[in-house]
């Protein structure tokens, strides 16, 4: 079998994790920016963290025949000081020529401050100027539907195609309105919060399987970077088709990541 995890900060992950994915069947991965699990204390700490996204990690992942793309942003975790954040937002285009970049991600809202949401309308902008994919993070709060609402308003606004922004950490009362609003939805499947395999498996029996994917979103914290063939396998178990099983967690992954000239699988 062959996957796409399109959500896994690899940064976060050992080399073993790398090999255990390429032997499970993952084929690529594409890591969006994010928070180092502390707060960065100056600009060039996220510079050097940019270099790691485009210039390392896509060598190390290459040992294990996987293509490894990449995401650049401020996340919103570090976004609640705008005139930090902007020196941040600065660096980004430079890194935009890299052959690995996809688009701007994951931007969003944390704790739904305006000071956030500033940011990640001028995060949008970015995107729109550049013409890049968008990858959205919503709030991992009991009010993540006020959170990616606004999210969604403030994406409205823009004149960035619905169809090129996917909305991540979706749950089963969010999906529903992130896919009437014209945007792909991502299920973050996590040991314990978020979404596990079988909920996953349950949205694609309620809501259907276009525009939608499922991705593990391994990082710092307890997560499994085995979640996605474990979904598969989850499907599997409940009699659902090989091509609907492939739809979810490689060819809508393939769909949405190939509107970037820079998404290549061979």
């Amino acid at each position: 079998m062959k996957y796409i995890d399109p959500h896994i900060h690899m940064v976060s992950r050992t080399t073993d994790d790398y090999q255990r994915m390429a032997q499970s069947g993952c084929i690529a991965v594409t890591e969006p920016a994010f928070w180092a699990g502390f707060d960065r204390s100056s600009p060039q700490g996220f510079a050097d963290y940019f270099r790691q996204l485009t210039e390392y990690e896509p060598r190390r992942a290459a040992l294990f025949g996987i293509r490894h793309f990449t995401w650049l942003c401020i996340n919103p975790k570090e976004a609640d000081d705008p005139g930090f954040a902007r020196e941040v937002v600065s660096l980004i285009p430079s890194f935009l020529q890299s052959p690995t970049v996809l688009g701007i991600g994951e931007i969003g809202l944390n704790k739904n401050t305006r000071n956030e949401r500033i940011i990640l309308e001028e995060q949008i902008a970015l995107a729109e100027k550049h013409n890049q994919l968008v990858l959205v993070h919503t709030p991992h709060l009991e009010d993540k539907l006020k959170g990616t609402r606004l999210i969604m308003d403030s994406l409205r606004a823009s004149n960035i195609d619905p169809g090129r922004i996917l909305i991540d950490h979706v749950e089963e009362h969010t999906v529903g309105e992130v896919l009437d609003r014209g945007f792909w939805a991502g299920m973050t499947l996590y040991p314990d919060t978020k979404m596990t395999p079988q909920r996953a498996a349950d949205v694609i029996e309620m809501y259907g399987s276009e525009r939608i994917w499922m991705n593990s979103a391994g990082d710092w914290g307890c997560s499994d970077p085995l979640a996605v063939p474990k979904a598969r396998l989850e499907m599997s178990r409940r009699g659902h088709s090989q091509a609907l099983i492939d739809r979810v967690t490689l060819d809508n992954p393939t769909t949405f990541l190939s509107q970037s000239p820079n998404f290549r699988l061979e």
